[in-house]
């Protein structure tokens, strides 16, 4: 992999060790992600609460997620990454400590929502994208696309593992092993990022002039606003799949192991799916595979309606994961060519937030949707149509990218 320029001899050695630390990291920090999804069945019986109600603690997992990331971003850029990496391996056992302990869903929704999500889990993933983008110039999309992994790679190794021990030793005992398994790694890796990143390249100013003014022909803010709505719509699509599968499984007579297995497969070919992007946004940018991800996406969420047997669960499964695991790490990329370098942590990290505020609501909807109509197919019509609206904003963003081009030259 082509290294920044910054980055040479030792030092690319280091940014390379660096790539691979931020992986491994941001795929424990997503364990808080994937355990709040796969709790709703148990959270439904023991707590005797309705779909939409189950489906709070990814909601505030979610929500606290992203707003966490933006003040994990601001610190990580005046401090490093390191100590905020450090403070979520605390936050993420802390969650799981309460969560596992208590009797009270208002608490179990807090420590999901204020300790795994806020404190947890959001300084695993905008700092470390965006601090990871400044190690690597030429083939940045492919390092943002590696590290953006770490959530689907948490996606196929968590869901199993933790479902498996839900079935051998319950969900309670199972957080506490979550917690004290997050911590003691976190303390291992945290220290392997205690560098800061590389001064910006020559290459970034030579590109200022987009960099600054009017990227896009739009206003700094106003463009930022437009990449959230963005996030918000896609991830409201991508939810509907991702969150309720397993429950969906459950409805069509499946084992709940079942469905685990299914939301392992579509993540495990989310992370084909963006490491592929990534090397597609190095050679036609991110707003072409912005547009390309939305597009595919879309198409299998229809194809996911009709479907009911456990083979075309299964085919599904793995189809959406391979059509829409490119879109997020495109927000990265879009950030990182139209916005100053110095801006690249708390923009990415609002973005990032927009994403999961996206997710939260997408979840909540699909559960809401279904307690009104007895089915998920009205789930699968609100998704398209966020979908919808994500395709018309990437399409008219890369308009206005090309009128740009050819302005210039």
């Amino acid at each position: 992999m082509h290294q920044h320029p910054a980055a040479s001899g030792a030092n690319a050695g280091y940014a390379s060790l660096r790539l691979v630390t931020s992986l491994l990291l941001l795929t424990i920090g997503g364990s808080g992600m994937y355990a709040s999804i796969v709790v709703l069945t148990p959270v439904i019986a023991e707590f005797g609460l309705s779909r939409s109600a189950a489906s709070l603690p990814y909601f505030s997992a979610m929500i606290g997620f992203g707003l966490g990331g933006i003040m994990m971003g601001r610190l990580s850029d005046r401090y490093g990454v390191m100590l905020p990496v450090l403070a979520g391996g605390v936050g993420l056992a802390g969650g799981y400590f309460l969560a596992a302990s208590t009797t009270s869903p208002l608490v179990f929704f807090i420590a999901h929502g204020l300790l795994i999500g806020f404190f947890g889990m959001s300084p695993s993933f905008a700092p470390l994208v965006a601090d990871i983008s400044h190690w690597f110039e030429r083939r940045r999309g492919l390092a943002v696309a590696i590290v953006i992994s770490g959530s689907y790679l948490a996606g196929a190794v968590w869901p199993p593992i933790i479902q498996y021990g839900f079935d051998q030793i319950g969900w309670r005992q199972t957080y506490w092993g979550l917690g004290i398994f997050c911590v003691v790694s976190n303390l291992v890796l945290a220290p392997l990022l205690y560098r800061r990143p590389p001064a910006a390249a020559s290459a970034e100013t030579g590109n200022a002039a987009r960099h600054s003014g009017r990227p896009l022909g739009f206003g700094p803010g106003a463009l930022q606003c437009l990449l959230c709505t963005a996030g918000v719509a896609c991830c409201a699509a991508m939810a509907m799949p991702q969150v309720h599968i397993m429950a969906l499984a459950g409805d069509l007579g499946h084992a709940a192991a079942r469905g685990a297995e299914m939301l392992a497969l579509m993540l495990a070919c989310g992370i084909v799916s963006r490491l592929t992007s990534g090397w597609i946004s190095d050679r036609i940018g991110g707003l072409r595979t912005l547009l390309l991800g939305s597009g595919m996406q879309a198409v299998a969420l229809v194809l996911f309606m009709p479907v009911d047997s456990l083979t075309g669960l299964y085919v599904m499964s793995a189809l959406f994961g391979l059509t829409q695991g490119g879109i997020v790490p495109s927000y990265a990329i879009i950030i990182r060519s139209y916005f100053r370098p110095g801006e690249a942590g708390w923009r990415i990290a609002t973005v990032m937030l927009a994403t999961m505020i996206g997710m939260a609501f997408g979840g909540w909807m699909a559960g809401m949707l279904y307690d009104l109509t007895g089915s998920y197919d009205a789930a699968f019509i609100n998704g398209i149509g966020f979908n919808i609206l994500n395709m018309l904003i990437a399409a008219e963003l890369l308009r206005r990218a090309g009128r740009q081009f050819r302005v210039s030259a």
